[in-house]
């Protein structure tokens, strides 16, 4: 089958025709079209798309290019073309209801399969030979049928007697035919598959071919009647049967009878689908079960329309009325077309049949829809229907009524404008205001449940919509739908007619409305009165309606029930929205509810410290002018004087009564109103500095400044006055104050003259130092404060033009301060104080976000960059976490500065970097306080220690060491550490630990470059190591233990070598002093602790002289005096150890100084330990000869003293020893043996 006509041409309105010479395929129904595109509506098959309705309606030929023959092929006979229908009609017509017969059998069989192709192929062959007799009829009615002149004498022709006989013929066999197939609604009950088409390769059953050729039949045989009557212009009259009203049967009455018989069936199987979708569905249900039926409802409509316009029949709406009536009525009236129809919803079936029978009309003569073609209405029906659906004794369901209502709205929307239905509806509502029209299931989607002014205003123009959502049921209910209607019709009479249909309609609603009714109504009612008069004004007298409600309201009590008040709020509120939205002044309304709030405001200051029910309903009013404020400011296109009024005291007096969550509210409705004034104020100038700008213009402008320049004073009175006062209060929310802050300071710049005297001449920078600079404010309000403010370019630029130098630095410093308070929940508070958590977790995630938001604009700053890339840092990545930005920070400041060539410029840098500390050491105060934060001391001890180690040139200088003092003071060398018998916190002792190195290495720098060499400077650093030698010493004497000892590491990972030495000096001098020192023969405490820590120090660095000569005679020591062999070892692996780093003949150097302690240990203790001296010497002769060579003489000397002080002549067993360690030495040792044996002093 083809999907298009074969014959453009029948699309046109010519009356003439481009006639082709092939034969065209006849149209007829079919629903076998693809169009999955969506954009067809009938097959190309059909009689709308093919033209044969045109041709009918234009009394045209039915066929042009077919039974051009003279013979033709009907049911696979050869007839002649000009006579076959005169003169074998009967034959024909049995031949057709043969034909029916035979596909009719075809029903019963079995189809499988394999059987599918076969069955659907016989049945389309016997359906087109139906289809092409019926047609052939109607060509030969156009072309051959004669019309007979009056009866005469003259004898005739047999075939003229036929031809004839002819119309009466046809007649009783149409109606005998019509009799043989029956109704269309019993076939679709006895075979319901037929409608089905889901196979897209157009295989069918018999089934579908059976009921396609019914509905063939049903429309050809109206064709076939109508063209009778238009030929012949009179009235045949049957030879057979008689009508249903008992007359005879004419061409004109077969006609009316099969019209509404085929009404009554297109019903009967709407009716089938309606009884199977709920309510809400109905209009996204359709109700045709193909495109076939379908289009004989549009073929109906235009030959009944057609036949009306001659007066030939009544209209398709009149039948359509007609035949629904005489279907739902009770009557024992035995000759009904159809018997009696039962429904589970009479009405609501009428409704939707209506509905979507009414879409027909868009559709031409072609099938193409045409949104533009006049829809002819059937309001009078409609408005009968409306009358009874709303006269229901029992009364009616919502859910029914959001239906029939929805149908009515569809209908409006279709057809010219009808006040009546909008009286109707208005006189069933009026009188129900107080019903929720709530479906108990089906819960609504917001538009029922009013929840602020601009919801209400929302809804207002969601009914105003041309067009609805098709499950407007589901989400609306029948109120709202009532006055979508209203909008509707409305709209449409005053476009036609003008103000005349409103004030039809507003006299009968304003009737409605007085003081008894509106004491009556409850909360329901009033929010349906509000929506009702809402919608009036949105399409009418703005003034007037509010006039008019305000009016009305008055009638309420005044000590009606608060939820009442509430909707009251919001209802005048969205009067008030409705004005600014339409540009108008708001000034009267604006008046009388700014007082209303301020005495709300001052009644919440008085409930201020009350937890009553009042308070909460007090806030409820509050917050319905609030949002409504809001909404208005958002909504103007320019503010006014009586945008000043709605910021009134009452906010100042709200302010101070706010709790933490009402304080949001607030600030949130600041916020949104200082970003409009911005905008509206941007906008201005821009007007303000086009060119050519005419003068009343320009008046006009100024003028619209001046009034935005009162509006923002009212906000710099009533708002910034608070956020300055409660900077430090614990009530504001941090996030809150800060962007409300950040705004304030913009607004500042765009217009500084509105800002308070208080903050002139400078408003930005006074407000940047109160939220920004101030060190007593939340870092968490500085970061995000100062993250809005780097933000803004235009900020920037006015800070720099203002001659402000130190806005960059002191931003600098409140960012340090910032990352160092990270743990800190409160600065002055001094309880819960920390969150001694995981570090990772210990800061909120919005804070740490912020945090590093900060830290990536700080680093676009000028000065910032400038620092990193005189520190060739400038392309480093900006690091993700702060801390690790700060510490990159300080490496940069240190690097810079020691790049510095000129005194001057080193003499500015110092000054610029402790403008970057400030008060340092009060932003990590409170870590170490009592309260305990390890994740804050971790912090504060890493970036101290990476400031002394990175800056330790800057705090040479006289202007910094101070600095320096005050930080090893508080941190290394605080009270608690100096009381030895005393525990440090662990926390503490643990960040100390990690972090010493890097303050060794920088006080040692310090030490070294000091500008002012100061003996407390050295002291300070000895007090340090002192310290934390101890500290850190491990209980068990194993050198392995000492490998992460933090003096150690701060020798193992400097990379300041110039000043290692001094720091080993320092460290040496320290342990000789404090861990290492003999009390005669008396060993200090925990020696083998400071012994092991000694190795290590020697296995570290490069033995020095320095260190040989402070530590190497008490190593000595422990060997004499001390018996504990762990000491023992010791002490032999340290001197083993010094003994074979010193390298021989380094004069000078480590050896020398080694030879010297080692003389002086002999001539302190060789006299007395002659032994162990010599047991000493033995094991330093086995690793270096040449050390114990040069002691040769002393020792010898020290013999010869030790034998003269006891008198007793030689000691041989002291010179045998002696001779022992000589034997070692060899031949200088030989040489001393034998000089010792020659020597008889």
């Amino acid at each position: 089958m083809d999907d298009s006509p074969s014959g453009s041409t029948f699309l046109t309105d010519s009356l003439e025709l481009e006639l082709n010479t092939e034969w065209c395929k006849p149209p007829c129904f079919s629903c076998a079209f693809d169009n999955r595109g969506g954009g067809k509506h009938f097959s190309g098959e059909s009689y709308l798309a093919s033209g044969s309705l045109k041709r009918l309606i234009l009394s045209l030929d039915p066929l042009p290019t077919n039974f051009e023959e003279d013979t033709v092929e009907i049911f696979g006979i050869q007839w002649v073309t000009e006579t076959a229908l005169v003169t074998s009609t009967k034959e024909l017509f049995n031949l057709l209801r043969q034909k029916l017969y035979n596909l009719e059998t075809l029903l019963q069989v079995n189809c499988d399969f394999g059987q599918i192709s076969i069955l659907h192929h016989r049945a389309d062959n016997i359906r087109q030979q139906c289809v092409i007799f019926l047609h052939y009829i109607k060509v030969f009615i156009f072309r051959y049928l004669e019309i007979q002149a009056a009866e005469s004498s003259d004898p005739v022709h047999p075939y003229v007697t036929l031809e004839a006989q002819l119309p009466s013929v046809l007649i009783d066999e149409l109606h005998g035919l019509l009799l043989y197939i029956g109704h269309l609604s019993e076939f679709s009950s006895s075979s319901p598959g037929a409608f089905v088409n889901q196979n897209h390769m157009k295989l069918f059953p018999p089934s579908w071919h059976l009921l396609h050729l019914h509905l063939d039949i049903h429309w050809l045989s109206l064709e076939i009647l109508h063209m009778l009557g238009e030929k012949l212009k009179r009235v045949v009259y049957s030879h057979q049967f008689i009508s249903m009203a008992g007359d005879n049967l004419t061409n004109v009455s077969l006609l009316e009878e099969h019209c509404e018989n085929l009404l009554c069936d297109l019903i009967k199987l709407s009716l089938n689908k309606f009884d199977k979708i709920r309510p809400s569905e109905a209009l996204m249900s359709h109700h045709c079960p193909c495109s076939c039926i379908k289009e004989l409802w549009v073929l109906l409509i235009h030959i009944l329309d057609h036949r009306s316009k001659w007066s030939l029949s009544e209209s398709f709406w009149k039948w359509l009325n007609k035949v629904l009536k005489k279907l739902f009525e009770k009557s024992d009236d035995q000759r009904r077309p159809v018997p009696l129809i039962q429904s589970r919803d009479l009405l609501g079936f009428s409704w939707w049949i209506i509905t979507h029978v009414a879409s027909f009309y868009q559709f031409d003569r072609h099938g193409v829809p045409d949104e533009m073609r006049q829809m002819q209405s059937n309001w009078n029906f409609v408005e009968e229907l409306l009358k009874q659906s709303l006269s229901i004794q029992d009364g009616i369901l919502e859910e029914q009524l959001r239906m029939y209502l929805h149908c009515c709205l569809t209908l409006c929307d279709c057809w010219e404008p009808n006040i009546t239905i909008v009286n109707i509806l208005w006189d069933y509502y009026s009188k129900n205001l107080n019903s929720s029209f709530n479906v108990s299931w089906l819960p609504l989607k917001g538009l029922f449940n009013i929840k602020s002014p601009l919801s209400m205003l929302e809804m207002v123009k969601t009914c105003c919509c041309a067009k609805q959502d098709l499950d407007l049921c589901k989400s609306s209910n029948s109120y709202i739908i009532f006055l979508c209607i209203l909008a509707k019709v409305l709209k449409k009479a005053m476009q036609n007619n003008g103000s005349h249909p409103w004030k039809q309609v507003k006299g009968r609603i304003y009737s409605k409305f007085h003081q008894k009714r509106m004491e009556e109504l409850t909360e329901v009612g009033l929010q349906n009165f509000f929506s009702l008069f809402l919608l009036l004004a949105a399409l009418a007298e703005v003034e007037d309606i509010a006039s008019h409600v305000l009016d009305l309201l008055n009638f309420l009590k005044p000590g009606s029930v608060t939820s009442q008040t509430a909707l009251v709020w919001k209802g005048q509120m969205a009067f008030l929205l409705m004005y600014a939205q339409k540009n108008m002044d708001i000034g009267v309304l604006a008046e009388k509810f700014s007082r209303e709030f301020q005495e709300k405001a001052k009644e919440f200051l008085v409930s201020k410290n009350d937890e009553t029910a009042q308070r909460h309903v007090l806030w409820t009013l509050l917050s319905i002018y609030i949002d409504g404020v809001q909404d208005v400011f958002e909504t103007s296109l320019c503010l006014c004087p009586s945008h000043e009024t709605l910021l009134n005291d009452g906010f100042s007096m709200l302010l101070r009564a706010c709790r933490e969550s009402e304080l949001r509210t607030v600030l949130n409705f600041l916020q949104a109103v200082l970003a409009r004034i911005r905008n509206i104020h941007q906008q201005l100038c821009q007007d303000l500095q086009r060119e050519n700008v005419d003068l009343t213009v320009q008046a006009s402008l100024l003028a619209k400044e001046r009034h935005l320049a009162a509006v923002t004073s009212a906000l710099w009175r009533h708002f910034f006055s608070f956020l300055k006062s409660q900077r430090m209060a614990e009530i504001v929310p941090l996030s809150q104050l800060a962007d409300a802050a950040a705004d304030f300071t913009l607004l500042a710049v765009d217009m500084p003259g509105t800002a308070p005297s208080d903050l002139q001449p400078q408003p930005v920078i006074s407000i940047i130092q109160l939220f920004g600079w101030d060190d007593i404010i939340w870092p968490q309000v500085v970061a995000r404060y100062l993250s809005h403010l780097l933000q803004n370019s235009t900020l920037c630029e006015v800070l720099s033009r203002s001659g402000c130098v130190s806005f960059q630095s002191l931003t600098i410093r409140s960012w340090i301060r910032c990352v160092l308070q990270m743990y800190m929940k409160n600065v002055s508070g001094p309880d819960d104080l920390f969150t001694d958590i995981n570090p990772e977790k210990a800061v909120e995630n919005e804070y740490m976000e912020q945090l590093a938001e900060l830290t990536r604009l700080l680093f676009k700053l000028s000065e910032v960059k400038s620092i990193f890339s005189k520190a060739q840092a400038e392309y480093l990545p900006i690091p993700e976490d702060p801390k690790k930005a700060l510490a990159q920070f300080l490496e940069a400041v240190g690097i810079t500065y020691r790049n510095l060539q000129t005194l001057s410029d080193k003499s500015a840098m110092v000054t610029k970097s402790l403008e970057y500390l400030g008060e340092i050491l009060k932003y990590i105060k409170p870590y170490l306080g009592k309260k305990i934060s390890t994740a804050g001391l971790q912090l504060t001890y890493r970036m101290m220690g990476i400031l002394v180690k990175s800056w330790a040139q800057i705090f040479a200088t006289s202007k910094a060491q101070k600095v320096l003092f005050r930080i090893i003071d508080c941190l290394l060398l605080p009270h608690t550490v100096l009381q030895q018998e005393k525990e440090l916190p662990i926390p503490m002792l643990t960040a100390i630990q990690k972090n010493l190195p890097l303050y060794l290495q920088g006080m040692c720098v310090v030490c070294c470059q000091s500008q002012n060499a100061s003996a407390y400077l050295n002291q300070l650093l000895g007090s340090v190591i002192e310290q934390y030698i101890g500290r850190f010493l491990p209980p068990s004497p194993h050198v392995a233990d000492l490998g992460q000892h933090p003096v150690l590491l701060a020798l193992r990972n400097s990379d300041t070598v110039p000043w290692i030495s001094s720091l080993k000096k320092c460290i040496a001098q320290v342990i000789r002093k404090s861990y290492f020192e003999f009390k005669g023969s008396v060993p200090p405490p925990r020696l083998a602790s400071i012994l092991a820590f000694i190795l290590q120090l020697f296995k570290e660095t490069n033995v020095d002289a320095c260190e040989i000569e402070l530590l190497f005679p008490s190593i000595l020591k422990c060997l004499v005096f001390v018996n504990e062999s762990q000491v023992k070892r010791l002490a032999t692996e340290t001197l083993r150890y010094v003994i074979k780093a010193c390298q021989v003949g380094s004069e000078g150097g480590p050896v020398t100084q080694l030879t010297s302690v080692f003389r002086q240990f002999i001539e302190d203790l060789g006299m007395k330990y002659n032994y162990q001296v010599y047991s000493i010497l033995e094991t330093v002769a086995m690793l270096n000869q040449q050390i114990v060579i040069n002691l040769i003489s002393t020792l010898t000397q020290s013999l010869k003293n030790s034998e003269m002080k006891w008198g007793l002549g030689r000691n041989i067993e002291q010179r045998e020893a002696y001779g022992k360690l000589l034997s070692l030495l060899g031949q200088m040792g030989e040489e001393e043996i034998q000089r010792l044996e020659n020597d008889h002093t």
